[in-house]
């Protein structure tokens, strides 16, 4: 059963307002983040707007360096923007005080690098069960539950398994399970699949599909792969600081093909 985030985070806090609100996982308006790099500023993102709803998995398609990457941070709340806001089930996460923002990260939120930040010298179930010992659950029962996560990402019997002797493709489920332990409603993943073989692509691709489904995720992947962002049920595109939705996307929301 999925644990519900806190109070004041929880989807079921939406506001009543309009019907698309109370649908909308992730709600952004006028999002623009600028920064100084020696005498230049620099605006990854420049008045973006965009809604998720609930079940959506979108992907998000841009060059290098067009802000995908930032924009994810913010959704995560992980950085801040300079104008604009970001509404998680209808409440703007610059309400949040520091303990709700770090519950919001810990409980809502799931999210998976490109390069899978994995602790090389714990154990696979040791980097799962991560951020269930960070909101104080205890170690014993932590690593049963990381467990199970590993048998879903398709990795039975690698739980004591050290991570730095696991592969590429390996390593990126034990970062998708380390994401998802927690059951968010909100998974993020940044490029997840560009560091793989074609191999291991698509079978990480296939999994975050399957799990994205079977755990009632809602989800959004920044990537450069146009062929896997046109499974997604719709595209966005990111450059020069502007977000347009492409007509590429190929499924209905929410689930098949």
């Amino acid at each position: 059963m999925r644990k519900q985030p806190s109070a004041g985070v929880a989807l079921e806090d939406a506001p009543a307002g309009d019907v698309p609100d109370r649908h909308s996982v992730i709600r952004v308006e006028g999002l623009r983040k600028s920064f100084h790099s020696g005498d230049q500023q620099i605006v990854p993102l420049d008045g973006v707007d965009f809604s998720v709803e609930r079940g959506e998995m979108i992907s998000i398609v841009g060059p290098s360096g067009a802000g995908k990457s930032t924009l994810l941070h913010l959704l995560a709340a992980l950085d801040t923007p300079t104008t604009g806001a970001v509404y998680f089930a209808g409440n703007s996460l610059q309400d949040f005080q520091e303990a709700e923002l770090a519950e919001y990260r810990n409980r809502s939120v799931g999210f998976v690098w490109q390069r899978h930040h994995i602790l090389p010298d714990f154990t696979a179930a040791e980097n799962v069960a991560m951020p269930l010992l960070v909101r104080g659950e205890a170690l014993d029962g932590a690593l049963r539950t990381a467990e199970d996560w590993l048998g879903e990402v398709g990795l039975v019997g690698r739980a004591g398994q050290r991570a730095a002797e696991l592969s590429g493709g390996e390593q990126q489920r034990v970062a998708i399970a380390r994401a998802l332990v927690n059951q968010p409603v909100l998974l993020l993943a940044d490029e997840p699949t560009g560091d793989l073989d074609e191999r291991n692509r698509e079978a990480v691709f296939e999994l975050i599909e399957r799990l994205h489904r079977s755990h009632h995720l809602t989800s959004i992947l920044a990537t450069h792969n146009l062929s896997l962002a046109r499974r997604t049920d719709r595209v966005f595109s990111l450059e020069h600081g502007k977000l347009t939705e492409a007509e590429m996307g190929a499924r209905s929301p929410g689930g098949g093909v």
